[in-house]
């Protein structure tokens, strides 16, 4: 099997991803054309390779890689489940999984695609069924979940080895729930979906709670 993903190898070894400050998105140096980009977060980048094309690299800054092991054991935990990628192997700095196709709700929200309930329906199933494995499902948002023939597909399991609740689902639920009907099939412009992110990960200094938030959101929204 690794026959297959190991003709990828030598491009990945002419990337290299560095993380950056104030939990920014990492930075990618070198590649090769068989090589593109699929996704970019706070500790690693996805690739997808030309020649290899099933396959999804998760590569890991040079000072993230102890992060390696720890999701390669979520992954390995979870088994094999229909709410998650498959995954195949580990090495030093990358992981191996299946490569997904679809589009993240982040890019549903940007291109006034529909996002169905069968979607909400399926990560309240993903996460009992995350909890049923002994771990805690965590970090679930716009951008980790993929709409793939109307259904979800969770991305980066990564923080399931934490404790506590960051409610982040919680709240992207109560938003689709009460909310998701003034945007939906209306695209959202990047510079607004980007603004409300940013104001919702500082939303602790500003607002008393989280339905405090959203209506300081909507009025804005109605107003602009």
């Amino acid at each position: 099997m690794e026959n297959d993903w190991g003709i990828a190898m030598d491009a990945l070894s002419k990337v290299t991803v560095f993380s950056n400050p104030n939990n920014g998105p990492v930075t990618i140096k070198g590649g090769t054309d068989d090589l593109k980009c699929v996704g970019a977060g706070t500790d690693a980048a996805v690739f997808q390779s030309l020649k290899a094309p099933e396959f999804a690299f998760k590569k890991y800054a040079k000072d993230k890689t102890a992060k390696v092991k720890v999701e390669a054991n979520v992954y390995q935990k979870l088994g094999d489940s229909p709410f998650f990628s498959t995954y195949f192997a580990s090495y030093d700095e990358y992981l191996v999984i299946s490569y997904e196709k679809g589009k993240t709700l982040f890019d549903c929200v940007l291109q006034g695609i529909h996002i169905p309930k069968q979607v909400i329906h399926d990560v309240e199933d993903a996460r009992k069924y995350v909890r049923s494995k002994g771990l805690n499902p965590r970090d679930i948002h716009l951008k980790n979940i993929l709409l793939q023939n109307g259904r979800a597909k969770i991305l980066d399991v990564s923080e399931y080895i934490l404790s506590g609740n960051d409610f982040r689902w919680e709240h992207l639920k109560k938003g689709y729930e009460q909310y998701y009907h003034l945007i939906d099939g209306k695209p959202v412009p990047f510079w607004l979906a980007e603004t409300i992110r940013k104001w919702y990960n500082q939303r602790n200094k500003y607002f008393s709670s989280f339905d405090e938030f959203i209506k300081f959101v909507v009025n804005f929204l109605h107003k602009n």
